[in-house]
């Protein structure tokens, strides 16, 4: 928890900014959609179902992130509607553990579909709609993309990507003001979670408040010297 004890004495201010938030229907889409109301953001929800948001969300659009096209129009009408785009948290994405003895081959395709083509077509939806003035990528990587525990290949796999994706676009976008971070969190703690694993310490899990503390302070003017980042949020895992 360093990191969020770090910051927690940073106050940021999202005034007249447009965020959009993947995923935000789900337990840390919808953490980091109130933590971004609260900053003053203008939040824009994107998921795959549709689902009433979070209270102070602007909108919830049903987008499939894993088709580019309709993903470049999805987010071409929300920039259109709230006249930019400032900043995109990408929290869509999946998860599966199985050893690759008794598991599926087709999980290490489902996990890149879901976590890394998500996230990509997200970002270079977003691309057209930054302003001038710069923009903020945060991305969803994962502890486990630096070294994966058994059962986690496909999907460790699947958050290295990400976390590439991460680096290779910070360099990309660095000219033009825009940076592009990602977290890697441990285990977050969520009812999913715990329902998997009853007998664990949940105490030492990440919070989504946490991790969402961690995301907005990487949204903010203050993170703009920090670009290609990844950002562990382990807690005490």
């Amino acid at each position: 928890m360093y990191y969020y004890n770090l910051l927690k004495g940073v106050e940021v201010n999202l005034n007249q900014k447009v965020v959009v938030i993947t995923g935000a229907l789900g337990t840390l889409g919808r953490a980091m959609s109130s933590t971004a109301v609260a900053a003053g953001a203008t939040v824009v929800g994107v998921d795959c179902v549709s689902g009433e948001p979070e209270a102070g969300v602007a909108a919830c659009h049903v987008i499939d992130l894993l088709d580019s096209a309709k993903t470049k129009a999805g987010f071409a009408e929300i920039a259109q509607a709230h006249g930019k785009i400032d900043a995109i948290v990408n929290i869509a994405g999946g998860f599966v553990w199985e050893t690759l003895e008794d598991g599926s081959i087709d999980s290490w395709d489902r996990m890149y579909q879901l976590n890394v083509r998500t996230a990509a077509n997200a970002c270079q939806a977003t691309l057209p709609h930054f302003p001038k003035s710069g923009g903020r990528v945060v991305n969803i990587s994962a502890a486990g993309a630096v070294k994966a525990a058994m059962g986690m290949g496909a999907y460790a796999a699947s958050k290295s990507g990400v976390a590439r994706l991460t680096e290779a676009l910070a360099e990309e976008l660095k000219a033009k003001n825009i940076t592009v971070n990602a977290v890697m969190p441990s285990v977050i703690d969520t009812a999913p979670n715990r329902a998997d694993m009853p007998d664990a310490d949940f105490s030492a899990w990440v919070s989504p408040k946490a991790l969402a503390e961690v995301i907005l302070f990487l949204l903010s003017d203050a993170s703009e010297p920090i670009t290609g980042a990844l950002i562990p949020v382990t807690g005490r895992v």
